[in-house]
């Protein structure tokens, strides 16, 4: 099973789906005349503005625009920040965090484009909440009706699924792991307490989960950003070294030594590429359902305040990440406890260890718990609203609810060597029918973008 899923993975993450996610990406930069990138500035401010955190009269929506970026956010800001990066740069050699940077930028173009579409669609559903995404935006904005619900079906089917392993199994997996390794806590405990945790927060709905991540998302941001920063600083005479392996190795065809396999260009683009939107998950379409639920007066605007999403995610966080552990010297390096090189979440403690000793380990771990947490709360939102419009209706909500927390207990406790096989290929199909949708609806992105700005 194990050998079937890697060899799924490197089909759906090989050249075509490269090239689809990242031509995507430059056709719709160029398409917008590059307007997201110009005004990336523009965004922030209103962003971090005060308007962005009200809820202001007249405007139809559930929370305010901040908090569906935080909740986007959360769903995002995961394992794959820091798991996620050093398992690409130890797959994919350090030049992985160049390619993770070029996706990025391209990914705020595709971000832009799919929540300013979520929210221009958005319906309210029998129980006055709003709900959008590009399962709705298909439905209602392609001229052939029948693809259009296909598309719709096929996307919230691959969003559900997703749920599960993106958005669950692995976040659960890796709190479970980080606790029993620094702290010696059992996975069942860990298990119990996700579980009850989860289900106290999503059953009170996207408001519960709104509240929470407006608060945890920027606290937790900004105590693992201080201590990165500490560690690159740490490690200040590396640094000039460290950078110089990031982007001689991002184009290089030569393998590293060191026991670091795989990093030719290829094997850089690839897991720069696939890990980048596992952390940032842009082109995936999953933010915009957070999106489609903001109070805003523009959907234009919305795109704007949710690309920031990809900015904070990988630009900032990823990049403490990737920069710490080449500062560091040791990437390549051997856990002596297992005979191969570090990876993964304990290579990043490896890295932080080098300045704060046994507090890096600590600080690591908080933030793979709190960050991957968040991820299972925001992307319960997400899969609820796809499973809503599966059944047509959110009366059916709470058969999600439950089985969702009960699949955290079960990530928890479980070895799940497959999860990331699964994940990258669950990222794959909620992808490809959502970059499709971007690039049928061009045009009309295009044209909103210019009469905004």
């Amino acid at each position: 099973m194990e050998s079937l899923l890697k060899a799924v993975d490197d089909f759906v993450w090989g050249p075509v789906m490269i090239t689809l996610l990242m031509g995507t990406g430059i056709f719709l930069t160029i398409r917008t005349r590059f307007l997201p990138w110009r005004k990336l500035g523009f965004a922030l401010k209103i962003t971090l503005s005060k308007e962005a955190r009200q809820e202001q009269e007249g405007e139809k929506g559930d929370i305010s625009p901040f908090s569906a970026l935080t909740t986007a956010l959360a769903a995002t800001m995961g394992t794959g920040n820091i798991v996620g990066v050093a398992t690409a740069m130890v797959t994919g050699g350090p030049g992985a965090l160049v390619w993770m940077w070029i996706s990025a930028c391209l990914g705020l173009s595709l971000k832009f484009s799919e929540c300013m579409l979520a929210s221009k669609y958005r319906v309210i559903n029998e129980r006055g909440e709003m709900s959008g995404g590009p399962m709705y935006v298909m439905k209602h904005a392609f001229k052939g009706k029948k693809i259009g619900d296909l598309f719709g079906w096929l996307f919230a089917l691959f969003t559900v699924i997703a749920s599960f392993g993106i958005g669950n199994f692995t976040q659960a997996n890796s709190i479970s792991e980080a606790l029993n390794t620094t702290f010696y806590i059992p996975f069942e405990k860990t298990g119990i307490v996700i579980t009850i945790l989860a289900f106290v927060i999503i059953v009170g709905g996207i408001k519960a989960i709104s509240k929470i991540s407006a608060i945890l998302v920027p606290g937790m941001a900004i105590f693992y950003m201080i201590a990165g920063l500490c560690v690159i600083l740490g490690n200040i005479t590396q640094l000039p070294h460290g950078l110089a392996m990031i982007f001689k190795m991002a184009f290089s065809t030569e393998a590293i030594s060191g026991g670091v396999a795989g990093t030719a260009v290829m094997e850089a683009l690839r897991y720069g590429v696939a890990r980048g939107v596992f952390s940032n998950e842009a082109g995936l379409g999953s933010a915009a359902i957070s999106a489609a639920a903001a109070r805003t007066s523009h959907p234009v605007k919305q795109g704007y305040i949710s690309m920031t999403g990809t900015f904070w995610d990988t630009i900032v966080i990823c990049t403490i990440t990737g920069i710490a552990i080449a500062a560091s010297g040791v990437l390549g390096t051997i856990n002596p406890a297992t005979g191969e090189p570090f990876t993964g979440a304990s290579l990043t403690m490896k890295a932080f260890e080098t300045v704060l000793g046994s507090v890096g380990s600590w600080t690591v771990c908080i933030g793979i718990s709190f960050f991957a947490f968040l991820t299972i709360l925001g992307w319960e939102y997400h899969g609820e609203k796809a499973f809503e419009y599966l059944v047509k209706t959110p009366k059916y909500n709470i058969i999600y609810r439950i089985a969702f927390s009960v699949a955290a207990y079960v990530g928890a406790t479980t070895t799940l060597r497959i999860a990331w096989s699964f994940s990258d290929i669950a990222n794959a199909l909620m992808a490809i029918p959502n970059l499709i949708c971007l690039l049928i609806l061009s045009g009309e992105i295009a044209k909103d973008i210019r009469e905004y700005s």
